[in-house]
């Protein structure tokens, strides 16, 4: 499926304009970075980079797409000419997905003709920004959870495809499932789900819904038992399915007294192995509160809050011209300097410092050419950042989905437990510091 109308027009017009005066042939380089974090967040999560390549090899114009450019009068013949044989050929490098992110962190950074890279910045920036801040938000609510598992119940709150995407940065991010079938199919993410209010209100009584659900899907099923009244439900739960009932799940109230309420009662009905899930709008903070009063939960569905990002449904991202072919042929590095916007231009690599207890102690961006190295303090090394994606319009390096979650798991350990709480003046866990050459 083509990618090419996922973009705003004025990518089309700029190729225009640089047609018309040579600028689209020279050779440049863009980088999409975060110049901040969201206050009170001490990193991000790289979210979203398969998704970017596969959108940049799907980069080509329809003949139905060209008609429309072309009756509409967007952009002149010249241009029509260029997109009728438009194929990303340049190179795409940047972090690993999973990895985490501080402020002006080369993120992915885009090699190519001025005309070839400039039009892929908008679905570049528009699935970047959406699955980082999924998965920043998810990485939160997974770290607030300690070893309590958590499930991606979201689809119902975005766009039909984004729940998908949703669902797969969650996933990265540690969630343990999804309910979105689709993102099941399509990335092999466990999926999971039982019924919902409306099943019960279909029924004369809560007792008579929740027999059809146990006759039919077993006592190991979970059973929602917040319809009317917990108490009670929890009672009919065990009246109907017995003692070795799966669990129930609550998705309303206070939870953490709920929660202890509820594990009460079912202990006091001998249903000493029936687990409590639970649901209800929850965020990190809640996670956070669940697991600091030690509630006996043995699972928390996220939807609402993971979906959007938990309050920030953006990463902030954007995507930057940082070099360009002079007309002496010589790379030229170039920046923005606006008040609140500036960049530091130049092509960059990065690396991180690491001590002997395999902790990051600093990032250090490199940037232009002829950048001399630091020495390392005692009892350090080196952790390269930036890997190769694309060379020359081939896809060169696409580690599986599992193999990006367990990436994730290794790299947010390396900021130690201290920097995963949940802080309103949190700061970066990592400083960034330039190395910049000519």
């Amino acid at each position: 499926m083509t990618t090419a109308f996922k973009t705003d027009q004025y990518e089309l017009t700029m190729l225009q304009a640089a047609l018309s005066n040579g600028t689209a042939h020279k050779k440049a380089v863009f980088e999409l970075f975060a110049r901040r974090l969201p206050t009170g967040r001490a990193y991000g999560v790289v979210t979203g980079t398969a998704r970017a390549i596969e959108a940049a090899q799907n980069f080509h114009f329809t003949s139905e797409q060209i008609g429309f450019l072309r009756s509409n009068k967007i952009v002149n013949e010249e241009t029509i000419a260029y997109l009728e044989n438009y194929k990303f050929e340049g190179t795409i490098e940047g972090y690993r997905e999973g990895d985490l992110f501080f402020p002006y962190s080369p993120i992915l950074t885009v090699i190519g003709t001025f005309g070839d890279a400039v039009l892929l910045e908008t679905v570049l920036l528009s699935i970047m920004n959406y699955d980082s801040a999924v998965g920043s938000a998810a990485a939160r609510m997974v770290q607030a959870a300690h070893e309590i598992p958590v499930f991606e119940l979201g689809s119902r709150r975005a766009h039909e495809e984004a729940a998908v995407a949703a669902a797969r940065a969650a996933y990265i991010a540690g969630f343990m499932s999804t309910s979105n079938l689709e993102a099941g199919m399509k990335y092999g993410i466990p999926t999971m789900g039982t019924s919902a209010h409306a099943f019960t209100l279909a029924h004369e009584t809560e007792i008579e819904a929740f027999q059809a659900q146990v006759d039919s899907l077993g006592v190991k099923t979970t059973l929602l038992v917040d319809t009317y009244d917990i108490e009670q439900g929890i009672r009919n739960a065990i009246k109907v399915a017995g003692s070795k009932l799966g669990a129930i799940r609550i998705d309303s109230g206070n939870l953490v007294e709920e929660t202890f309420k509820a594990r009460k009662l079912l202990d006091q009905l001998a249903a000493f192995g029936t687990k409590i899930i639970l649901s209800s709008d929850i965020d990190e903070y809640i996670i956070d509160d669940l697991y600091r009063a030690h509630a006996p939960v043995a699972g928390i569905g996220a939807g609402t809050k993971v979906v959007t990002g938990s309050g920030h449904p953006t990463a902030g991202m954007v995507y930057k011209l940082v070099a360009i072919e002079g007309d002496d042929g010589i790379m030229r590095n170039v920046a923005k300097k606006a008040e609140g916007k500036i960049s530091v231009g130049g092509r960059k690599n990065a690396y991180r410092i690491i001590n002997a207890s395999n902790q990051i102690t600093e990032e250090v961006i490199m940037a232009g050419r002829n950048v001399t190295d630091v020495k390392l303090p005692t009892h350090t090394h080196k952790q390269e950042l930036i890997v190769t994606y694309m060379k020359d319009g081939k896809v060169v390096f696409a580690p599986t989905l599992d193999e990006i979650r367990d990436f994730h798991k290794k790299a947010i350990k390396q900021i130690g437990v201290n920097n995963t709480m949940l802080n309103p003046n949190t700061e970066p866990a990592v400083a960034t510091r330039y190395e910049i050459g000519e």
